[in-house]
C-alpha cells in the first residue's frame, strides 16, 4: 500500500468540504476530578454524564469527553486551547490559586513564566493525569 492511500471518492471532495473535530476522549484516573480541573482553569462548566463520558464543552462545537481509565497507565497527551487574550491572566491566576505550576515551554523547563509566541501569550501546565495542557492567545503561524 502506498502512502497516502488513495480514497476512491477523492475526486468528489471539493474546496468547500469542511472537516471539524467534534469531540475527543481524554483518559483520566478520575474523570470528575480531571474534567472539573480543566473546566475551572478555562472558566467553563462540566456537562452531564453521557454514557461513560463526562464532557467539557469548549464552546466551539468541540467537547473533551473525560473517560475513566483505571486498568493501565495513562499516556500523556497534549491539548492546546486558543483562549481570549482578555481571559488569559485570569486563567493563569486560577492555576496559581490551585497551586499548579505553569511554564513558558512544552518541556516544562521555564516555571512561572509565559511565552509570547506569534504576538500572543501562552503557557503550559499539567493536568491531574499528566496531560500537557496549553493555553495560548494567538494560533501558531504555520508555513
Amino acid at each position: 500500500m502506498s502512502y497516502p492511500p488513495q480514497h476512491p471518492h477523492t475526486s468528489e471532495l471539493s474546496a468547500t468540504t469542511s472537516v471539524q473535530l467534534n469531540h475527543t476522549a481524554v483518559y483520566a484516573r478520575d474523570r470528575r476530578l480531571s474534567a472539573e480541573f480543566i473546566a475551572v482553569i478555562l472558566g467553563l462548566k462540566v456537562g452531564a454524564p453521557f454514557g461513560p463520558f463526562l464532557p467539557v464543552d469548549l464552546g466551539n462545537g468541540v467537547t473533551l469527553d473525560y473517560y475513566e481509565k483505571t486498568d493501565a497507565p495513562i499516556q500523556s497527551q497534549h491539548y492546546a486551547f486558543l483562549v481570549p487574550d482578555e481571559q488569559f491572566d485570569a486563567m493563569v491566576a486560577r492555576l496559581e490559586a490551585v497551586g499548579v505550576t505553569y511554564y513558558a515551554d512544552p518541556s516544562h523547563t521555564e516555571p512561572g513564566r509565559i511565552n509570547r509566541l506569534f504576538g500572543g501569550r501562552g503557557a503550559y501546565f499539567a493536568d491531574p493525569d499528566g496531560h500537557n495542557m496549553e493555553i495560548m492567545t494567538r494560533p501558531y503561524v504555520r508555513p
